[in-house]
């Protein structure tokens, strides 16, 4: 178990519930779940947003997309690792994340071992630092 502290961010509640589940069998620290993008965005501008060590987030939501997250994220010096879930991993979706500093990508639909696999290894790279 890794004691890291996760942000969730996905407009499907079926997905969001799905992700809660696989990231708390992995991690011992707190996870925070929003399903409204707006919410997500407007917490990563507060203090508490220092205490994220992982932010696993869908790219296409309504009113506020994962890459406007991602851009939020890194504008505030939040460095931690950010996993972008798409459901269509366009080239240009790709590039904008890479330069934003996406840490990886899962493609919809997806496993939850895939899931887990990519989470394990970010989890890892969170402890070693």
């Amino acid at each position: 178990m890794h004691a890291v502290n996760v942000l969730i961010i996905d407009d499907d509640d079926i997905t969001l519930t799905l992700l809660e589940h696989i990231v708390d069998e992995l991690v011992s620290g707190e996870i925070l779940v929003f399903s409204s993008s707006i919410k997500a965005n407007a917490f990563l501008l507060t203090e508490d947003a220092q205490r994220i060590d992982l932010v696993i987030c869908d790219w296409q939501m309504p009113s506020v997309s994962g890459i406007k997250i991602l851009e939020t994220l890194r504008s505030k010096s939040l460095n931690c690792p950010f996993l972008m879930i798409t459901a269509i991993p366009t080239k240009d979706l790709v590039i904008s994340a890479k330069r934003l500093g996406v840490t990886d990508f899962i493609a919809k639909p997806f496993s939850s071992d895939d899931l887990t696999q990519k989470l394990s290894v970010l989890l890892d790279k969170i402890s070693q630092a």
